[in-house]
């Protein structure tokens, strides 16, 4: 492993991710914008005590190409000619993708009350790559190397702001406690994770009621993001997004739930409900979701079940994008990413000594935090934006 540099002593404090017990919970930023016009994050762990880093140094061992002796065969010239070939051995992608650095933006826009809240937890859970599932090189030594996985989550409340602030402060615990509880892996990767983020939003639905959190009129979407060396691991229940940027393609890795989607439609009038056209369709002429935590007064057409999707890593990977739909309701997903894609490239092509306090991926979150609102956006707006290049790839660049 590489030595750490005092920088990386200074992010990390005394736990780097390798060294984090498998139960541990990580560091945490949970944040609700409910005092203040906005709250911005980087991956400076010193910016203040309402964000934290989420720069993660790693060693990355770089997977060479091994001459292979063949065997000998004539040549041209009457003699005999040596010939080799090259074996590459199979890679985990997790090796070089392991490091990276976030940034998030969270403003009041243009509404009276606050009711956005982010949670960024660094190294949530510190596993093992072939125990989360879905690495790329299964068996091989960098598959067995204990790693963080990483959760962001927007959380975007209506009708107040208390759900939003309990998802952001509770949701990545019950999912690391049903992952933990459920147990499995190999083929059964996938299903242990979809039950862990289905079980959690239901625990987190059901402790809303049971712990009074509050009154049955009161929701909030949810929009949560692992990320491990290898996978993306989504889990959406509303209408907030994530997207990814890979190369130049901008991939949507959620759905919303909007109740005109035909089998949203179709499930709500099955139950009994009515999907109303009132400033846009919505369940019952009020919400314009379909699924959210919280909203007991619309059971069982507004449901707490997430749909979760699988991406595995590749070294294309620009950065993740998770975002309220104050951000979405103007910008189209491919705006979003190729306004991304160009200040990322840009800020990295910067010398050090030119480049501003904040990481690239702050940038990022700000500017398209600012172009929203010079859209017109309506509501809060609050932005994540990871940049997934590892970074010693980027110093490479550099």
């Amino acid at each position: 492993m590489d030595p750490l540099d005092d920088e990386d002593l200074r992010q990390v404090g005394s736990r780097r991710g390798s060294e984090v017990a498998s139960t541990d919970t990580g560091a945490s930023s949970l944040l609700s914008t409910e005092d203040s016009r906005s709250i911005t994050g980087s991956s400076d762990i010193s910016v203040s005590s309402s964000s934290s880093s989420s720069e993660i140094p790693t060693a990355v061992h770089e997977d060479a190409l091994v001459p292979r002796l063949v065997g000998t065969r004539p040549s041209v010239g009457g003699g005999e000619e040596l010939t080799t070939t090259l074996t590459v051995r199979e890679r985990c992608v997790g090796r070089n993708n392991k490091g990276m650095t976030w940034g998030f933006t969270s403003i009041i826009g243009r509404r009276r009350e606050m009711e956005d809240t982010v949670a960024v937890i660094p190294g949530f859970m510190s596993r093992t790559c072939g125990l989360i599932g879905g690495c790329t090189a299964p068996g091989s030594r960098s598959s067995g190397e204990i790693s963080p996985v990483h959760f962001f989550g927007v959380y975007d409340g209506h009708g107040g702001s208390q759900v939003a602030k309990f998802c952001a402060e509770r949701i990545h615990e019950v999912v690391a406690e049903e992952w933990n509880k459920i147990g499995g892996d190999g083929d059964g990767w996938r299903r242990r994770w979809e039950d862990a983020f289905c079980i959690g939003f239901e625990r987190a639905d059901n402790e809303v009621v049971t712990e009074s959190i509050a009154p049955e009129i009161v929701g909030s979407t949810a929009v949560a993001v692992a990320v491990s060396g290898c996978q993306i691991i989504t889990s959406n229940c509303g209408d907030s997004r994530a997207v990814l940027c890979r190369g130049s393609q901008t991939i949507p890795l959620t759905v919303d739930h909007k109740p005109d989607r035909d089998d949203e439609l179709v499930r709500i009038e099955g139950e009994g409900g009515r999907v109303i056209n009132w400033n846009g369709s919505r369940v019952f002429g009020v919400l314009a979701m379909s699924r959210a935590i919280g909203d007991r007064y619309l059971r069982p057409w507004i449901i707490p079940v997430p749909e979760v999707t699988f991406t595995t890593r590749s070294e294309d990977d620009e950065c993740l994008i998770v975002a309220s739909d104050g951000l979405w309701d103007v910008m189209s997903n491919d705006e979003v990413g190729e306004m991304a894609r160009q200040i990322l490239r840009r800020q990295r092509r910067l010398p050090m000594g030119d480049r501003s306090s904040s990481s690239p991926a702050q940038a990022v979150a700000d500017h398209l935090t600012d172009v929203a609102y010079r859209k017109n956006s309506s509501d809060n707006i609050s932005v994540i934006v990871v940049d997934l290049k590892s970074k010693r790839k980027r110093q490479q660049r550099e």
